[in-house]
């Protein structure tokens, strides 16, 4: 009866939610009984209606064993710092997370005297203990309470003898600033200039810190080297277990059986001329329906990869932790072993291969009316690359093209010319954004860097390709299947206020409302074509934007306008389209080599796990990139160029060269002429005296000083005066009238002095 009688008296979870929303990172069991009166007697039916609440998912339990409501992080928790952004503030992630979506963002600023003294020993890759603040939506403000030591790890790095014959190890990574001390009995063989994997040890508390070596990679000279860095640096597994391999062997090509046979039909694939796997191949052709007039039939045959790799598998196991395929100017480290992935897999002309395919009726408008399906056996009619494609459309087909030409580019094109008529009027986000790439030499050496050229056959087969994966993610919504979704968020409140203040200064109006839409972003874009600012515009629009991401919950994609989208059409080189074509075999009931029921559980952290693969392999990609571009530079050192300022920090600026697309850094420091400061809201350094702007978007000229391609990092210095002045209506340049010198010369004529 006492115990009844105590439960009477608790309060309710909606009164204890309320409190702990009231009184964040404050609130814990003790607070809770006290504010309530809950006496001794009632403290463990307290603590059981607190578990209930945890379990359910409601409350976080923090630093202290303070509560928070879901979705909410602790004033005090474990943070792992886990990037540098252009700023030059730290990012942090908490260790811990259990709220929907992706974990908030917590900043830890770099600035100010007493923040340098907090942050004098913090970097990327440490945990610390924190104190949060809100900031924003999704965001929190950090300030370090404690750095917690942990196991340091392997160092990757270029190792040196000295002319007294000590060992060095220069970490590859920038933000490692400090080298290391190799003693003699750990150099493990390795000769200097080679590459190698080291061990931090412990030791000295000044000097350089001793390492031992583990690992040798390669010679820092070898071009194979500038991929390899970013391979280990980033974890990229790089060797298949033999289990996988043995199965990949074993694998053989499928027979008719059940499968439509689809040979006779002149299906093609066309790809980029260094193209490694080919798992898309197309065709298409007037709707012979007499009540669809002007309409189209095409066809998307992707490559059956369900089929070779099945569930549970080692090939299966193998494919899944490394999440997609990683590509480098030199190499490929592929999803799938050779033997699936260039061979039995891949759409190779007059090959016969299995695949999955899908008809799609369109409209004279280019309107989806309908689609099905199939699971076929098919014949590749010919490999092309994009550009022999262009020119055969364009009136110069060459002898692999011509046979083509007629009876299956030109209705390609016709169908796309309605299709894309569909996706004008749909109006995805339109955002132009320069790429590079890197042409190799036959000795191995970088031979050019290049602008990346965009064809209208690529957009053709983009557009086919986007078609075939709304039709996927429609089917599996249809049969109730799991579907692993392409989600891109709308961007951010914070993102978009800091867009129209940037806007503003140019004179450009982003609409306002909740009802931002592609279109909305378009009409900038549009606006902006032509003028000195559509480069910059297309930037900052661009880095407004969410990052898609992978999930079994449908959030529509926002840049391509689209309320469903899922990957479908590239199995060979992304895990996400073998869960998607495996969920169509079983929705469909087109073998028994489907979706496993015990998979459908573990969508969510499937796509998690995939989710980060995928900016892994980004990131290493993008590193491997500007190691190529510095080694390609580094024979330039002392040369001029063109460039524009893409990132403006409060340490100096980026500049990216306008032929070769090379990102190197201005330290603020070379800016002499006066005393810079960071105006966030004009992404721009200004004068303190003259009101000079160096501001994102703006041409410079700029000196080559450094190429290090070992971390491939570039230094410039900006020629001649530089940056841009503001005028007044009379055309006078605005420079603040001063009595005295400024602050910042009388300091450098005391260091002088």
């Amino acid at each position: 009866m006492a115990k009844k009688r105590a439960a009477a008296h608790l309060p309710s979870k909606q009164d204890i939610l309320q409190f702990i929303a009231d009184n964040p990172g404050k609130a814990g069991k003790r607070e809770i009984a006290k504010a309530f009166g809950i006496g001794p007697a009632d403290r463990v039916a307290l603590k059981g209606l607190l578990r209930e609440l945890k379990s359910e998912g409601d409350i976080n339990q923090g630093h202290g064993k303070k509560l928070t409501p879901k979705g909410e992080l602790p004033e005090v928790c474990l943070v792992d710092i886990v990037k540098l952004d252009r700023d030059g503030d730290l990012l942090g992630r908490p260790v811990e997370w259990k709220g929907e979506g992706e974990a908030p963002r917590i900043i830890f600023e770099t600035g100010g005297k007493a923040r340098r003294r907090e942050m004098a020993d913090t970097g990327v890759g440490d945990r610390v203990l924190a104190r949060l603040s809100r900031a924003g939506r999704n965001r929190y403000a950090g300030r370090v309470i404690k750095r917690l030591e942990k196991e340091e790890q392997p160092v990757l790095g270029v190792f040196t003898l000295t002319e007294d014959g000590q060992g060095r190890l220069q970490p590859t990574d920038r933000k490692l600033r400090h080298e290391y001390v190799i003693a003699p009995e750990h150099y493990a063989g390795a000769k200097s200039g080679e590459i190698v994997v080291a061990q931090p040890l412990p030791g000295r508390r000044f000097g350089l810190k001793p390492a031992k070596i583990t690992e040798v990679i390669g010679h820092s000279t070898d071009p194979k080297a500038l991929s390899l860095i970013p391979i280990h640096s980033f974890g990229i597994p790089t060797r298949f277990t033999e289990a996988a391999q043995r199965e990949a062997e074993k694998a053989k090509p499928v027979h008719l059986g059940e499968r439509e046979d689809m040979r006779q039909i002149p299906l093609i694939t066309i790809d980029p001329e260094d193209a490694r796997d080919h798992d898309d191949a197309v065709f298409a052709e007037p709707d012979d329906d007499p009540h669809n007039k002007g309409g189209w039939h095409a066809i998307v045959a992707i490559a059956d990869v369900a089929h070779y790799v099945r569930p549970g598998s080692a090939l299966d196991h193998d494919a899944r932790q490394r999440g997609n395929s990683t590509y480098f100017p030199d190499r490929v480290v592929p999803m799938l072993p050779e033997a699936l992935s260039a061979d039995l897999c891949s759409l190779v002309e007059g090959k016969e291969r299995a695949c999955l395919a899908v008809h799609l009726w369109f409209d004279a408008e280019g309107n989806k009316k309908r689609h099905k399906f199939v699971r076929g056996l098919m014949r590749c009619a010919a490999g092309l690359n994009y550009r022999q494609v262009q020119e055969a459309i364009d009136g110069n087909p060459d002898e692999a093209a011509l046979p083509f030409l007629d009876p299956v580019l030109k209705p390609l094109y016709a169908c796309h010319a309605a299709v894309n008529r569909a996706r004008e009027a749909r109006q995805p986000l339109a955002i132009t954004a320069p790429e590079r790439r890197v042409v190799m030499g036959k000795n191995g050496h970088i031979a050019a860097i290049r602008p990346r050229e965009h064809l209208l056959s690529h957009q053709v087969i983009e557009d086919f390709m986007i078609a075939a994966n709304v039709a996927a993610a429609e089917e599996l919504e249809k049969r109730k299947q799991p579907c692993m979704y392409r989600v891109h968020e709308q961007p951010s409140d914070e993102k978009i206020d800091s867009l129209r203040k940037f806007l503003d200064t140019l004179d450009y109006r982003l609409a306002k409302g909740q009802g931002l839409r592609p279109m909305h972003f378009n009409a900038i874009l549009i606006a902006a074509r032509g003028s000195e600012h559509e480069r910059l515009i297309n930037e900052v629009v661009l880095r407004s934007q969410m990052q898609a991401y992978y999930s079994p919950d449908n959030q529509g994609h926002f840049g391509l306008n689209l309320q469903r989208y899922a990957h479908f059409t590239s199995p060979i080189r992304r895990y996400a389209d073998v869960l998607v074509h495996r969920a169509l075999v079983r929705g469909l009931k087109l073998g028994d080599d489907g979706l496993a029921p015990e998979d459908d559980a573990n969508f969510e952290s499937i796509a998690e796990h995939i989710s980060l693969t995928e900016r892994r392999s980004m990131q290493a990609e993008r590193d491997a990139m500007d190691r190529f571009v510095t080694a390609f530079m580094s024979e330039h050192v002392g040369a001029e160029f063109d460039g524009r300022i893409s990132g403006v920090t409060r340490f100096g600026l980026f500049v990216t060269l306008e032929e070769t697309g090379a990102d190197g850094f201005v330290p603020i420091s070379s800016l002499s002429d006066d005393f810079y400061a960071h105006e966030e809201a004009q992404r721009a350094l200004v004068g303190k005296r003259t009101k000079k702007r160096y501001r994102l978007g703006d041409g410079v000229s700029v000196r080559l000083e450094e190429a290090t391609p070992v971390t491939g990092g570039l230094r410039f210095e900006i020629l001649g005066s530089g940056g841009s002045v503001p005028r007044a209506r009379g055309g006078k340049p605005v420079i603040k009238k001063t009595t005295n010198r400024p602050s910042w010369s009388k300091h450098r004529s005391k260091k002088r002095k």
